[in-house]
């Protein structure tokens, strides 16, 4: 029973911390950081330039990448006539 307890508990904890990470909307650039033997990776989504963080990622084994979320993206994607609808 006590090794079927701490089996539950472990499955529990490590899928906690296993969940899915999102790209946050607030900043243009994010930083994929990849983590060591493990093989997961997290996203660090506060940079407001690719320059910035490559700074940032230099010497790291992480990569920069432009967040497909951001929040002014949708409004720069926008013709000047995609308001406009024909008859």
């Amino acid at each position: 029973m006590r090794v079927l307890v701490m089996s539950t508990l472990l499955l529990i904890v490590g899928s906690a911390s296993g969940h899915a990470q999102t790209y946050d909307p607030s900043y243009p650039v994010c930083m994929k950081v990849y983590e060591g033997s493990r093989g997961g990776e997290r996203l660090d989504c506060r940079y407001t330039s690719l320059p910035q963080c490559r700074a940032s990622a230099s010497g790291r084994p992480a990569m920069c990448e432009i967040n497909p979320y951001f929040a002014q993206a949708q409004s720069r994607r926008r013709g000047p006539y995609q308001h406009f609808r024909g008859r």
